[in-house]
């Protein structure tokens, strides 16, 4: 727990001075809230476009820190040898994973507050109270494993440039199909099947659910973020390579 919780907070002093990185991971998502909320480039279920939006963004935080960020970051740190280092101390690769895992937590807290500072100043009202509070809270943290769980797997695998393609790929195909900012109920029949089985996906519609519309979480949602979370971080700590 000792090494673990160094190389957490290391990756957490990282991300910190990253400050032009941090910038992005927050000014983008806030960017892309304020442009769909005050647009009409997409329709939306809801009356308040934020009512949508707001939930949307959020999931897509997840996806685009714990995946895409976190597996380029990583790849790149193992192409220049950084991780090699690490190889000869006794982290060793669960600790490692796990350690990258919290780091993208701490900045998703980051992002959750200020998204939520800006989408109730553009009139979110968000359904479900404190109880839906941590509902969302809890599938954010099953969200975030599993797609830090995916992005690892192939940071571990893959040469860095190969990596940065295939993150920024899976990361646009997910965009698309997991009704983050377009409705589920506009895509195709045969991909609404396949969305709640991607971690965005069951995310996306957890939380427009529980803080869109007020309802509880569907089963196959809760199934899906728990399978990735418990299922992709494993395949990362077998598959990882620290050179």
């Amino acid at each position: 727990m000792r090494a673990w919780w160094f190389q957490t907070l290391a990756e957490v002093r990282m991300t910190i001075r990253r400050g032009e990185t941090l910038l992005l991971t927050i000014g983008i998502p806030v960017l892309l809230l304020v442009f769909f909320s005050k647009t009409h480039v997409t329709s939306t279920p809801l009356k308040n476009r934020v009512d949508f939006i707001a939930p949307g963004i959020l999931a897509l935080c997840v996806l685009s820190t714990s995946l895409v960020a976190l597996s380029i970051a990583t790849g790149f740190e193992r192409s220049f040898g950084v991780l090699r280092r690490l190889h000869v101390t006794p982290l060793g690769t669960r600790r490692l994973i796990g350690a990258k895992i919290a780091g993208v937590i701490v900045t998703e807290i980051i992002q959750v507050v200020v998204l939520a500072v800006v989408a109730f100043a553009l009139g979110w009202r968000p359904h479900g109270g404190v109880a839906g509070a941590l509902t969302c809270a809890g599938i954010l943290l099953l969200a975030s494993a599993g797609c830090a769980g995916i992005g690892l797997a192939l940071a571990g695998s893959l040469r860095a440039e190969v990596n940065l393609a295939a993150s920024n790929g899976l990361y646009l195909i997910l965009l698309l199909i997991s009704g983050i900012v377009v409705p589920v109920t506009s895509l195709p029949v045969f991909l609404r099947h396949i969305v709640i089985g991607t971690p965005s996906g069951a995310l996306a519609d957890g939380l427009h659910r529980v803080l869109g519309s007020g309802l509880g979480l569907r089963p196959s949602d809760i199934i899906s973020l728990g399978v990735w979370a418990l299922l992709a971080p494993l395949l990362a700590a077998r598959t990882f390579r620290f050179d």
